[in-house]
């Protein structure tokens, strides 16, 4: 692939005990041009999306390009609870370095197409957030004509802008529609945490048109709970399979200052994690992303431990 580098051993650091406690002694490295060795254990795979030319075309403030890696040194520093069996393994990044986003986003669903077939479970490190075009398509084409795999997307923003101008990190989903309305198929989609200060009125129109549900911020929260899950039950029973994007700009920058939009506006970490608990509880989850990491605006590295925590808690819990 034209932009694809492997995985750096050098971003996987932290305590060394000989008795892999730790997520750095537990790694182990692999590449999408090489087939795993056939085997019924489960394997996670983390796979970094090291571009920021989506932000950039969206007006954002560029950065993201290095949020995979800096994901990377903060997961390795926190302990390792898997089994011996399972295996997780670190496939690499995929870069960006022509402002060829378009091509960026066709090699990541030939990429995440291959790591289904491996019978992993791609975990995508992000990146800007069009990178959710090209995971979603990898997961859908993977699997039997008929199947329907629902998003559930943790954003302020419904990243439902037109891409007549081209793609960028808000338009992801707006062309995931967009096919789905070409072929007269259903577009399962729930946004957590959208709020009317981070977008126009005619992107309400656009998700009413299409039929995507939507939570706003001021719901989604632990004083919410109950109503929380029961959107989400409601939404997994209608699909056969999900797929989770986690963009981090939708937590308040109390809790994630590193990102391409912050704002004190947003959500907390204990909604996202119960959701994702009820997430992992149905079984269906086919693929995960955390997108948005920016290390140039970052505190003390609050928000890519975050980001970290967040895949901890979900290896652990698949």
């Amino acid at each position: 692939m034209s932009h694809y580098t492997l995985a750096s051993k050098d971003n996987w650091i932290g305590r060394s005990s000989n008795q892999e406690l730790y997520l750095n002694e537990k790694i182990r490295f692999s590449s999408i041009e090489k087939p795993l060795q056939s085997e019924e254990n489960k394997v996670i795979a983390l796979l970094g999306y090291s571009s920021d030319e989506g932000v950039r075309r969206n007006q954002g403030r560029v950065g993201s390009a290095l949020g995979p890696d800096a994901i990377r040194k903060q997961l390795g520093k926190m302990p390792n609870h898997l089994n011996n069996e399972t295996r997780l393994i670190d496939f690499g990044n995929l870069e960006c370095p022509d402002k060829d986003l378009e091509g960026l986003q066709s090699e990541l669903v030939i990429a995440v197409k291959f790591l289904l077939e491996n019978n992993a479970t791609p975990i995508i490190l992000g990146g800007s957030h069009d990178l959710a075009y090209g995971h979603y398509n990898g997961l859908s084409q993977h699997l039997p004509e008929g199947k329907i795999v629902g998003i559930i997307n943790f954003d302020a923003h419904f990243d439902l802008r037109s891409n007549t101008d081209g793609n960028n990190s808000g338009t992801p989903f707006y062309q995931i529609a967009m096919e789905h309305d070409t072929k007269g198929t259903p577009f399962r989609y729930l946004a957590l945490g959208i709020r009317k200060d981070a977008n126009t009125k005619d992107l309400y129109e656009f998700a009413e048109r299409h039929s995507a549900f939507n939570l706003p911020q001021k719901h989604f929260n632990m004083a919410h709970s109950e109503h929380v899950e029961l959107l989400l039950m409601q939404f997994i029973e209608d699909v056969d399979y999900l797929y989770i994007s986690i963009d981090l700009d939708g937590f308040s920058s109390a809790y994630a200052p590193g990102v391409s939009a912050a704002s004190p506006m947003g959500f907390s970490p204990d909604i996202v994690l119960k959701s994702l608990k009820l997430i992992l509880e149905s079984g269906k989850l086919l693929g995960l992303d955390v997108v948005e990491l920016n290390p140039n605006f970052d505190v003390d590295d609050q928000t890519a431990k975050l980001a970290a925590s967040l895949i901890h808690y979900v290896i652990h819990n698949l």
